[in-house]
């Protein structure tokens, strides 16, 4: 290594941009060409693009008609937002030269950035006819398989690479084929090379990515010592105390889920399904009011989440607590926001406290979304019988008929109203 390449790399190495300025101009007059490219690469490799490109600039005006000067000088240009004139040089490569592959792969790369994935995939295949053992191109083909969600199809190729090689282009085989796997729904496989890829490296990602699959392949205790390592890992990783705390409560530990999930709030006081997990496992434990608490904050995140809702109504017309049911309910209406999933808690909790025309045209609403549903019906047939509305009571009555044909008791319910 000459003295000039020397200072040069010293340069790099401090980020010393100023003394890099003044060096390049000396280095592209007296060094040769050889030294100039392998300087442009130490550029592209520490991000120091601007210098990349000077350098192959120069050297692009010496061999203009080398191919591998110009695909380097795309790249750097791709990252640098000059889309146009990268794609130019690209273009200028000819089907013969032995780089056009590289090329190819390049404008694929490009095209997938952008979102173009068919006319990405037609560049791959393009370059896979010339070069159809090359690995790097299998790969990137993989690539696009899997980022447009056909994994089965990216699976295949990518096993065929792991049979003879453990990672490409830097990639971890074995954890993309976990990551392919598990997007695809094949999680039982999808587990069995997470535990491979964390014998190679260990990251919180590939941590939970192997609790995940372990928890949807029903091997919760598994998926327990998963995300317990996770956590001593990185207290932060946000996501792993909800499916611990799930894990837990799917193998009956209760108040080990319960106490997870408190923890993970703690980390994380603004995630909403937190307080919604939390205040169902504390109903779980037996503590109704601490599950009531979580699901407000849950609600006070977010007035309009669904599932805290539903559960909150469920807790309050368990507890016959009518009027916040009511409280609630009208709040919602307030902001103009309705779900039908509530309405029979609602209907009933306004006829408990004697709001009967309310009540009334609640239940109306409701019939339609529950009309199948034997325990709304009937406690909407008994509302309309004391309300006086016998015929209306008829019609609840023969379709209860028509759900529970062996049930007697609506056959003589029925003979009563005539």
């Amino acid at each position: 290594m000459t003295n000039r390449m020397n200072d040069m790399f010293e340069a790099i190495q401090n980020g010393d941009l100023e003394k890099l300025e003044t060096f390049i101009e000396d280095f592209l007059i007296n060094e040769a060409p050889e030294q100039q490219y392998e300087i442009a690469e130490l550029f592209m490799q520490y991000g120091y693009l601007n210098e990349a490109n000077r350098v192959l600039e120069h050297l692009q005006f010496l061999y203009p008609e080398e191919a591998q000067i110009a695909i380097d000088k795309a790249s750097v240009l791709i990252e640098l937002g000059e889309e146009d004139e990268a794609l130019e040089l690209l273009m200028s490569i000819q089907p013969d030269a032995p780089e056009y592959p590289q090329s190819l792969l390049l404008l694929a790369d490009y095209y997938q950035m952008q979102g173009l994935f068919e006319v990405a995939e037609k560049r791959i295949n393009e370059a896979i006819e010339i070069l159809p053992n090359e690995p790097l191109l299998q790969f990137a083909k993989a690539e696009i398989l899997y980022e447009t969600g056909r994994f089965p199809e990216a699976c295949r190729i990518y096993e065929e690479l792991h049979e003879k090689e453990k990672t490409i282009a830097g990639v971890l085989l074995a954890e993309r084929l976990a990551e392919a796997y598990s997007s695809g729904g094949a999680f039982e496989t999808a587990l069995d090379f997470y535990m491979e890829a964390l014998e190679e490296k260990v990251t919180p990602d590939l941590m939970f990515g192997s609790g995940y699959a372990a928890f949807q392949s029903e091997k919760y205790e598994l998926a327990t010592k998963q995300l317990e390592d996770l956590k001593e890992l990185d207290p932060d990783y946000f996501s792993g105390y909800l499916l611990l705390a799930e894990s837990y409560a799917m193998i009956e530990d209760n108040q080990r889920a319960y106490a997870v999930i408190q923890e993970g709030i703690k980390r994380d006081e603004y995630e909403k399904s937190f307080y919604l997990f939390a205040g169902k496992i504390a109903l779980k434990n037996g503590f109704p009011d601490e599950a009531i608490d979580y699901l407000k904050q849950a609600i006070a995140l977010d007035p309009e989440y669904i599932d805290a809702i539903v559960v909150i109504m469920s807790i309050y017309a368990h507890e016959d607590r009518n009027e916040e049911i009511i409280d609630l309910y009208e709040e919602l209406e307030r902001n103009n926001f309705s779900i039908h999933t509530i309405l029979p808690y609602v209907a009933e909790a306004y006829g408990k406290c004697e709001q009967y025309l309310r009540a009334y045209e609640i239940y109306k609403v409701a019939y339609n979304d529950f009309k199948d549903d034997t325990s709304f019906l009937e406690k909407y047939c008994y509302f309309l019988i004391e309300d006086g509305k016998r015929q209306e009571a008829r019609e609840v009555v023969n379709r209860l008929i028509a759900l529970e044909p062996l049930e007697e008791h609506w056959v003589n319910l029925l003979d009563t109203l005539d």
